[in-house]
């Protein structure tokens, strides 16, 4: 029996049991959990978009240092919030539909579309006016200076690939 497991775990493909990130990047961030393709294992973590503040938001590799890639998520308001930017928080540009893009807009506790359910058991995030949906990353890479980037956008939660959409919470135990 032994010697069965063993060889069934030499042989599974290493796809299913996911690729994990080499988080380096200090608390607070929210992260995916499967690294895909990053070529320094520093994982994905949602960011501005260029250097430094920006109104848009995508996937960017974790910048060791931190910076724009570190984020919080309030349960009690449902908001992801920069850690970096005063008072901004991560917003659905537009109507919640299938590639709805995020932007960073100053935190408002009446916006709907800054209200994100975590749901812990499944780690996705999921707008709060349709659960239908999931924040994901997009299926290619690019190349972002010494680092690479991904498209970070909403998509339906039971046709994205699980590696896509699973998100991890690194909070700031300060």
């Amino acid at each position: 029996m032994k010697l069965i497991f063993i060889s069934l775990f030499i042989l599974w493909p290493s796809s299913v049991w996911g690729n994990s990130p080499n988080i380096q990047t200090p608390a607070p961030l929210i992260y995916l959990n499967d690294n895909l393709d990053e070529r320094d294992k520093l994982g994905w973590c949602i960011d501005t978009i260029g250097r430094g503040f920006a109104d848009r938001l995508h996937a960017h590799s974790c910048k060791p240092h931190g910076g724009d890639v570190q984020f919080l998520y309030r349960e009690v308001t449902l908001q992801i919030i920069s850690a970096t930017f005063v008072d901004k928080c991560a917003e659905i540009i537009g109507p919640t539909l299938k590639g709805a893009r995020l932007g960073l807009i100053k935190c408002s506790i009446n916006s709907l579309r800054q209200k994100f359910h975590f749901k812990r058991e499944t780690s996705e995030f999921r707008p709060k006016n349709d659960d239908t949906f999931c924040l994901v990353v997009g299926e290619n890479s690019r190349s972002a200076g010494p680092f690479m980037a991904r498209s970070l956008y909403l998509a339906p939660c039971n046709t994205t690939d699980p590696k896509y959409r699973k998100w991890s919470i690194k909070e700031d135990k300060n």
